[in-house]
């Protein structure tokens, strides 16, 4: 048995460094236009998955319901 822990779950919500570089690499290294680009891209995601929200039949959502999903 080896007493080494076993590596930790990735999440999803795990971000590199190498990650973070980049993001700052696209915006010139300005903390404040990366800050800026991430913000309205988060607005741009929940403004599409309010929309998709709109867009499923009740239908759709109640056989979801129902199934447990």
């Amino acid at each position: 048995m080896s007493s080494e822990p076993a590596p930790a779950e990735h999440s999803p919500f795990d971000v590199s460094e190498t990650e973070i570089d980049e993001a700052l690499a696209a915006c010139g290294g300005d903390a404040r236009a990366t800050i800026r680009a991430l913000l309205v891209g988060q607005a741009y995601l929940e403004r599409e998955m309010s929309l998709l929200k709109v867009d499923t039949s009740a239908g759709f959502r109640r056989r979801r319901c129902v199934l447990g999903n």
